[in-house]
């Protein structure tokens, strides 16, 4: 089950918040989940699942599925929602992509999922690494359809060129927060800057995906007004999940959002342009990728 967030209620109470019943999941089991354990294990690979403590690894493992997580587990930035490592970065490993196409192989997975860490301290934000892991993928596995959740590469655009030239089908770039909350969530992060980067991709002929968390002190009006700014931005897919709080040390969860509220989100997205949208309380940024990648745009 998930560890739910501890919330402060006074300087000298804590109380822990009640698990609403629509945040249960089942714990990783099964020879399915064992299998990808194994792979990932054995080729000494990073995945966001683990590192990002991620509510639906058992699912999407038992399903044979992972999320690579390339550059390393050491993120530059330091956003007050991640549970992945902050600090800087050991020197990035020039055989990674070979192993992850490997194991991608291995898995005999129709479509992968990769993303990283930010690599700020890194000229080209890491762009050769994130090409060369998506050229060998499809040079192992031809078949196999690919989605990038790339980061912000700070306005890098020939990085962007380069990491998106590889030959994937969909390109995603998380905003994860509306506007008014970027500076308490994304401190290192600009929202207008994220919004360019989904613009350029569209520009370059790719499928573009974002995903926004929810319960973080947002207003409907503010979720409403980041989905019109995506639209304009030439955004297709876009995915709606609850925020949890993966230690006491991040940001506090505001409210838990019903399932009849992530409903209303779903159908405002689409009537607003959106081609494609998930929306539920244990959505992530590649749950249900494979879906993503056939949508009509």
């Amino acid at each position: 089950m998930i560890e739910l967030p501890v919330v402060e209620k006074s300087s000298d109470e804590k109380v822990r918040t009640a698990k609403p019943n629509w945040l249960r999941v089942k714990l990783p089991v099964g020879k399915e989940y064992a299998k990808v354990r194994k792979i990932v294990d054995e080729n000494k690979l990073h995945t966001i699942c683990e590192s990002g403590n991620c509510p639906n690894m058992g699912e999407c493992w038992g399903a044979g599925t992972a999320t690579f997580m390339i550059l390393g587990n050491v993120c530059t930035r330091s956003c007050s929602f991640c549970a992945v490592a902050t600090g800087r970065p050991p020197e990035y490993d020039q055989e990674e992509p070979q192993r992850v196409a490997e194991a991608i192989k291995t898995m005999g997975v129709k479509h992968a999922v990769l993303t990283s860490v930010n690599r700020d301290e890194l000229k080209d934000r890491g762009a050769e690494i994130w090409y060369q892991t998506v050229a060998k993928t499809k040079e192992l596995s031809p078949e196999t359809t690919i989605e990038t959740l790339i980061p912000d590469v700070k306005g890098n655009w020939d990085a962007l060129y380069r990491m998106i030239s590889a030959g994937q089908e969909v390109v995603s770039h998380n905003m994860e927060t509306v506007e008014r909350l970027y500076r308490r969530v994304r401190p290192q992060a600009k929202y207008q800057r994220s919004l360019d980067q989904t613009k350029l991709t569209k520009e370059y002929g790719k499928r573009t995906k974002s995903g926004i968390m929810l319960g973080l002190g947002e207003t409907e009006e503010e979720v409403f007004k980041a989905m019109d700014d995506l639209v304009e931005h030439g955004l297709d897919i876009l995915t709606l999940g609850q925020y949890l709080q993966p230690t006491k040390m991040h940001i506090e969860v505001a409210e838990f959002i019903h399932p009849d509220q992530f409903e209303k989100y779903k159908e405002e997205g689409l009537k607003r342009g959106l081609k494609y949208v998930e929306s539920g309380p244990l959505v992530r940024s590649s749950y249900h990728a494979e879906r993503h990648v056939n949508v009509p745009i």
